[in-house]
């Protein structure tokens, strides 16, 4: 099993979880480690919220004692307050500290922040140098294509993060304008692994083992980040590492233990956000893990009126039993 390295921080494989809002919570991180994820990066947190000490954030910044390596995101524009904020927490359990230059949501996109930093190397370039030189732990950036077909620039703002000291470059083969839509395009992660001597990780359309090794063969990549595809199913993890090791993809979980998984889930967002929070929370998580099941529409349907753990068991309890 190939380890990778970013900065002083060894992985023990080369699969990570990617930041996703919404979904990459303490406690879905926690169950994409068991099966064998070994960096988790954590939801994007805004440094100007953590300045302003947001309530919201501060239960972003929660990391569990059993998770091993954790990434922290943070986004941004201001280079004064990301280093600032990156120093006030560098005493947290993070390992690295990634900035977020990716996301494509409008909101994000309009403050000048996310992929739209994509429009700005020089302002990246103060942001990354100034935070690097802020703090010890390693920095990393996650990019996107490029902004538009316009702004095809992944390579440019890849050799910019190297030359400020970043640690490891992650790749989204997709401009912001294509959100997810469409065809990631590995070949500029082939070209931005040509030009840096960092590691780089691809991201984009690995959806499985198998393409997870084509995506290694065809970019020289150093590591591959999951986002989508591990919704409602931490075990890609795990058949990736096994894939990797043996050159066989292991069984898919069968019906008994995606139930097992759900509910074990279910428990571990109620403790972490409390019942009522956690229970709603997990809803769009049982619609991702039963996607392909028998009859799966009328369990997403059932499950929008779940109110309480004994409810989602009862339901799955029926609905499963059904499809055995």
């Amino acid at each position: 099993m190939k380890e990778l390295k970013i900065g002083n921080v060894t992985l023990k494989n080369r699969y990570i979880l990617a930041p996703m809002a919404g979904v990459s919570d303490m406690p879905f991180r926690c169950l994409c480690q068991e099966q064998g994820a070994s960096l988790l990066c954590m939801e994007m947190i805004s440094a100007k919220a953590i300045q302003y000490n947001n309530r919201n954030t501060k239960e972003l910044l929660k990391i569990h004692p059993r998770e091993d390596k954790v990434s922290l995101q943070l986004f941004g524009s201001d280079p004064d307050i990301i280093s600032e904020i990156a120093k006030r927490i560098e005493e947290l359990p993070f390992s690295s500290l990634d900035i977020n230059m990716g996301c494509p949501v409008p909101k994000i996109v309009k403050n000048g922040e996310g992929s739209a930093l994509m429009k700005e190397p020089r302002l990246v370039e103060e942001i990354l140098d100034k935070l690097v030189k802020a703090i010890k732990k390693p920095v990393t950036v996650k990019i996107r294509k490029g902004f538009d077909d316009t702004c095809i620039n992944a390579v440019e703002i890849a050799k910019i993060a190297e030359g400020c000291g970043v640690a490891a470059v992650a790749v989204h083969g997709r401009t912001r304008e294509q959100y997810y839509s469409g065809k990631a395009d590995w070949e500029i992660i082939r070209k931005v692994k040509e030009a840096v001597s960092i590691p780089v990780i691809g991201n984009g359309d690995v959806t499985s083992a198998e393409k997870a090794q084509e995506m290694f063969v065809e970019t020289g990549c150093d590591g591959i980040m999951i986002g989508r595809a591990a919704q409602g199913n931490p075990w890609i993890f795990r058949e990736l590492v096994e894939y990797e090791k043996t050159g066989i993809v292991p069984k898919r979980p069968d019906i008994h233990e995606v139930k097992a998984m759900m509910l074990r889930h279910a428990k571990m967002q109620m403790e972490h956000k409390g019942d009522y929070l956690g229970i709603r929370e997990m809803r769009k998580h049982v619609a991702w893990y039963t996607t392909g099941l028998p009859n799966s529409a009328k369990l997403r349907d059932a499950i929008n009126h779940v109110e309480s753990y004994g409810e989602l068991e009862e339901l799955l309890e029926k609905k499963l039993e059904e499809k055995v």
